[in-house]
């Protein structure tokens, strides 16, 4: 079967190929006709309008000689008339033949010759009347007598008639081009119907099999999609129970982790208790290195606190987010540096914020996210210098292979002048209890960037930073305009 089917392709190419060799030639053949008509259109319309300015500029000599004639016998100055408009009309008539170009051998020289003879005769026909008009009329009748007008209208004449002749063969050897043209038109017109026949039966015959072919491959297609929706089906219930599981699954993990950080907290509140009263009772009795151990075990019982709740908290970012509403970071951020002020005020920190945009986010875990960088800012701030941090923002359009669309993007960024960091550590700072200084440096639990990274993955967007160690960080955050391409809402 399917060796039939590839012999009749390749029948069927072939008879495609042929078709379209002959539209080729065809078409070839017709535009060389046309260009070849257009061609011969040109030449005729030249050489017919050669010759009628030909014939104008020989009329008018005439007109010219025949009223200085007159003139001369009647000596009635009405004969003048047709004699200076026909000498006010030939520099123009002459510059209308010189300005046509022949493909006559020779044409154009006997053309420039005819010209210069009309200006010969011009000038001898102006002198004869001007001298008769003069007074001079025994002058004017003895140049008349010379001949030299006549001998110069003989050489007209015959220029004229030379250069008719020789227009009147090249337009017969034209309209003789024509009549091929003609000829070839029809072979055209014949290979053209012809095609078009070829078109219109292999167009017929392959609808036919396309038909037929659409048929067969339809009730293919039908059985595969029935078979296809059994699958879908089957898969679809299979993720129904895979998606209920998964969401018992959280809520025993969120129900876990609330109940764990609960009776972990209870134990250590109890040794933070005794702590303070062992402390409190038996200092004098303890002494230095007894009051030293207890502060080592309260600080470890503090950090063990800190601990659990940012680990409950992380974990609670998608499952605890609330919807997207319309937020106003500018208001937002007001308020995390209200919430900062004195840690700003201790730290002397310079903080400039750019217009911010409004966009769809959940307003907690945005304030939760400005927090923790601003804070992280202030923190983390060199010890010879007071902490500069600006907060800048733009819209960007790029383009998504994944969504085939130009996205655009609000991207804000949170700079600072602090310690920075290498660069080793880039891809380690978002992960939870990477630290980089050691705690009696800088407090901390090593998980606050952690939760701004899933605070903006929420969102759709992407938190990365740049640093250089001693010279500062900056955070740049890519949040896009369209959450909902992007957004995880449906959390459980």
């Amino acid at each position: 079967m399917r060796k039939q089917q590839g012999k009749m392709n390749i029948s069927w190419a072939s008879f495609i190929v042929v078709v379209l060799c002959i539209v080729i030639a065809n078409a070839f053949f017709a535009v060389n006709t046309i260009k070849t008509l257009s061609i011969t259109q040109n030449r005729l319309d030249n050489t017919s309008s050669l010759s009628r300015a030909i014939e104008r500029l020989h009329l008018s000599i005439v007109q010219a000689e025949s009223g200085q004639r007159g003139y001369l016998l009647s000596e009635q100055k009405d004969y003048l008339l047709p004699y200076n408009n026909a000498i006010a009309t030939l520099q123009a008539q002459i510059a209308i033949v010189q300005n046509f170009s022949s493909e006559i051998t020779g044409q154009a020289e006997r053309i420039a010759r005819l010209t210069f003879l009309i200006h010969d005769k011009v000038a001898l026909l102006t002198k004869t009347t001007d001298l008769a008009l003069a007074g001079k009329k025994n002058q004017a009748h003895e140049l008349l007598l010379t001949h030299q007008g006549r001998d110069l209208y003989a050489d007209i004449l015959a220029l004229v008639d030379e250069i008719q002749r020789r227009e009147v063969t090249f337009k017969i050897e034209q309209f003789a081009k024509l009549s091929e043209i003609k000829n070839e038109a029809k072979i055209t017109f014949a290979l053209t119907a012809i095609t078009s026949a070829l078109l219109i039966v292999g167009v017929f015959i392959l609808t036919r099999i396309n038909l037929k072919n659409a048929a067969k491959h339809r009730a293919e297609l039908e059985q595969q999609n029935a078979i296809l929706a059994t699958k879908v089906a089957e898969r679809t219930q299979e993720l129904i129970v895979y998606s209920d599981e998964l969401s018992r699954s959280n809520r025993e993990l969120e129900e876990f982790a609330f109940v764990a950080s609960h009776d972990l907290q209870e134990p250590l509140r109890k040794i933070q208790a005794f702590s303070d009263r062992l402390e409190t009772m038996f200092k004098d009795q303890l002494g230095d290195k007894g009051t030293d151990y207890i502060s080592r075990m309260k600080n470890a019982a503090q950090r063990m606190s800190n601990l659990i709740n940012d680990l409950l908290e992380f974990s609670r970012v998608t499952s605890r987010g609330k919807e997207f509403i319309e937020t106003d970071l500018n208001a937002l951020v007001s308020d995390v540096l209200d919430d900062l002020e004195i840690a700003i005020k201790e730290s002397k920190a310079q903080i400039t914020v750019a217009e911010l945009p409004h966009i769809q986010a959940d307003p907690s875990q945005m304030q939760q996210l400005f927090l923790n960088l601003i804070a992280n800012a202030i923190k983390f701030r060199s010890p010879d210098k007071s902490p500069i941090i600006s907060l800048s923002y733009q819209q960007v359009s790029e383009f998504s292979r994944d969504h085939n669309i130009d996205l655009i993007w609000q991207v804000i960024t949170v700079s600072d002048n602090g310690i920075g960091f290498s660069a080793e550590y880039i891809d380690k700072i978002f992960v939870p209890f990477q630290r980089l200084h050691g705690r009696s440096q800088y407090k901390g639990t090593g998980i606050g960037l952690s939760v701004c990274r899933r605070i903006v993955e929420r969102h759709g967007g992407v938190i990365t930073a740049h640093s250089i160690l001693g010279k500062g960080a900056t955070f740049t955050i890519k949040l896009p305009v369209d959450t909902a391409l992007f957004t995880l809402q449906g959390e459980a």
